[in-house]
């Protein structure tokens, strides 16, 4: 898939550049909501630029070409992009990390390995957050 549909269902943008992750993250969250997988931060940002507007980012830390870091700081900084929320996904552990993440705008930071379950109730925490929260969730 190269666009998001016109459907009502909620479209969350993964930026993951690990096959397996991204095996992972589609089975998990594909029956629920409207998935489009980007390998880097770089072709998640050509993407929405190509007017492709997600409901939600879903990001690795460490992804080549543009880190979820600085995917964050981008987001944030664009008028078109700046309300879309943002979870960051990541092997590492490291407080100064999440606190890094958090102050630049991600709006919450899981640790992998995740529990798919607490994934689900944590992006329908920051969808209700950012009234994006659909009934049928």
């Amino acid at each position: 898939m190269t666009s998001f549909s016109n459907s009502s269902q909620v479209k969350i943008l993964i930026v993951e550049d690990d096959q397996f992750m991204q095996a992972i993250l589609q089975k998990f969250l594909s029956t629920t909501y409207e998935i489009i997988i980007k390998p880097t931060g770089m072709d998640a940002l050509s993407f929405m630029q190509s007017g492709n507007l997600p409901d939600l980012i879903i990001s690795d830390l460490n992804t080549p070409k543009l880190s979820g870091l600085d995917l964050i700081e981008q987001v944030k900084l664009s008028d078109f992009f700046n309300s879309i929320p943002i979870i960051i996904l990541s092997g590492e552990d490291s407080s100064e990390k999440r606190v890094k993440c958090l102050d630049a705008g991600a709006d919450d930071y899981i640790v992998k390995p995740f529990n798919p379950a607490e994934l689900q109730s944590r992006i329908r925490v920051v969808l209700r957050r950012s009234g994006k929260f659909l009934a049928n969730l």
